[in-house]
């Protein structure tokens, strides 16, 4: 999908927004697009997630793509389609959801730990992989699946992803990133947020890399 691809090359970094709530979401939002992301995921056990998501799709629209995760139904799908949100994570692989979220024309990005899971999610039509959880899948494991899976996959390490992890990933294939708590955390205020992403942003461009997919 070009859309997708586009936010990837800018750079292909999620900013996973746990715990946001609605009246402080634009500021943060706002923050993180001055910082250089683009890409932007309310997950659904955030308060009002729907509500956040509205917002920010309201505001952005094809500037930024704008998503949930810990989609767990694909009921939930309609619902996020409807708020404006246009991406839909999931922590595992559900080959319900991710048919769903493509009858939407919505991206696919379903949760992976097996070479398995990753095959049986890219046959039911997803646009990416997340390799979730990130600390039980090192750069290693990344390297390894590169190996197997078609060239133009993305791969998506998320879980305990600091910006001094990024290259060692990005050497064995990985494509980008969901940055979740070295990013945004309940309680930080969007200037606080702006900063770590600022910092987040730097560590990418040092590493020499902003191809959207490996």
């Amino acid at each position: 999908m070009i859309f997708w691809a586009g936010h990837l090359a800018e750079p292909p970094l999620i900013a996973i927004l746990r715990g946001v709530q609605p009246e402080e979401v634009l500021a943060i939002g706002h923050a993180l697009y001055k910082a250089g992301f683009r890409i932007i995921e309310i997950p659904l056990n955030s308060p009002q997630p729907l509500e956040s998501i509205q917002k920010l799709a309201d505001v952005f629209h094809d500037r930024a793509l704008i998503g949930a995760g810990t989609v767990m139904a694909p009921v939930e799908v309609d619902r996020i389609a409807a708020a404006g949100g246009r991406l839909i994570v999931m922590p595992h692989s559900n080959p319900e959801i991710i048919r769903q979220t493509k009858t939407k024309d919505l991206i696919s990005l379903p949760g992976v730990a097996t070479p398995t899971e990753a095959f049986t999610a890219l046959a039911h039509g997803a646009d990416g992989l997340k390799m979730f959880p990130g600390e039980t899948l090192p750069p290693t494991a990344v390297k390894a699946w590169r190996a197997v899976l078609p060239p133009d996959c993305g791969l998506f390490p998320v879980g305990g992803i600091s910006p001094v992890k990024m290259a060692a990933y990005i050497a064995a294939g990985a494509s980008g990133f969901g940055l979740g708590s070295s990013l945004y955390q309940p309680g930080l205020s969007a200037t606080q947020v702006g900063e770590r992403a600022a910092e987040i942003i730097a560590a990418w461009k040092a590493i020499g890399t902003q191809q959207p997919f490996r």
